[in-house]
């Protein structure tokens, strides 16, 4: 029924861009709050930025200042805009949303199947 998907990673270079998209598809009522999660190989999965219903974001602080979160609340699509890319900030990225079905009262969360971002000269 709801589905996460997830566009735009690839191989860039260190210190240029890329832009990432997660679509929600389905029969939803509302989603509340979305984010961008990575995983490195051997780490643990992380918070990159988080955006709620509202648009208050919150960033980890290893990407502040240089990865935007926004969000399409009349396409129900979030963005993620990463600038002067690292290499460390090689993972794969996963959409993440809490939202509310049409056939359902509660709020549940979803994941992306998440894309691959490769920063490396």
């Amino acid at each position: 029924q709801v589905q996460l998907v997830e566009s735009g990673g690839g191989l860039v270079q260190p210190g240029g861009s890329l832009r990432l998209s997660c679509a929600a598809s389905g029969r939803i009522f509302s989603i509340n709050a979305m984010g961008w999660y990575r995983q490195a190989p051997g780490k643990q999965r992380e918070l990159v930025a988080s955006i709620t219903d509202g648009g208050t974001t919150n960033y980890a602080g290893s990407v502040k200042g240089r990865f935007t979160i926004s969000r399409d609340n009349a396409k129900n699509t979030m963005y993620l805009q990463m600038n002067s890319l690292k290499s460390e900030d090689t993972a794969v990225y996963y959409c993440n949303a809490d939202l509310q079905p049409i056939s359902s009262w509660a709020r549940q969360n979803y994941w992306g199947q998440g894309t691959q971002v490769t920063v490396s000269s």
